[in-house]
C-alpha cells in the first residue's frame, strides 16, 4: 500500500452531503445522476454507479461522506461535480454508503 503525506490528505475536501434527489441515467445499466446538499446553500451533481445496489427512493435524504473538491468529469454524457465514498467488496458483490452515525448538517467537513 502506498503512503501518502499528510499534506496531500488536507488537500482533499471531504463533507457531509444530503441527497436531495436521484434519478436513473437513460440508456446506462448502472447510474444514477445524484443532486447533493453540500453545504452553504451549495449543490453538486454526482453521477454514481449505485443502481445495483439502491432503489432510487433509498438514497433520498441520506447523509452521506462526499469528496467536494474532485475535478469534475462526465459518465454518460453527464457531469460530475464530486465523488460520493463507499465501501465495497472486491467482486462487486456488496457495496455500502458511507454515512454519518448521527445526524449533522449538509457541509460539515470531515476530518
Amino acid at each position: 500500500m502506498e503512503q501518502v503525506e499528510f499534506s496531500d490528505f488536507k488537500k482533499l475536501e471531504i463533507r457531509v452531503g444530503k441527497i436531495l434527489n436521484a434519478e436513473r441515467i437513460p440508456k446506462t445499466e448502472k447510474l444514477y445522476k445524484l443532486k447533493i446538499e453540500i453545504g452553504k446553500g451549495e449543490q453538486a451533481q454526482i453521477v454514481t454507479s449505485l443502481v445495483p445496489y439502491y432503489k432510487e427512493e433509498e438514497l433520498i435524504n441520506q447523509s452521506i461522506v462526499v469528496l467536494v473538491n474532485l475535478k469534475p468529469t462526465k459518465f454518460a454524457g453527464e457531469v460530475s461535480q464530486g465523488m460520493l465514498l463507499c465501501a465495497e467488496k472486491e467482486d462487486g458483490s456488496e457495496c455500502v454508503l458511507l454515512t454519518t452515525e448521527r445526524e449533522i448538517s449538509p457541509g460539515t467537513r470531515i476530518t
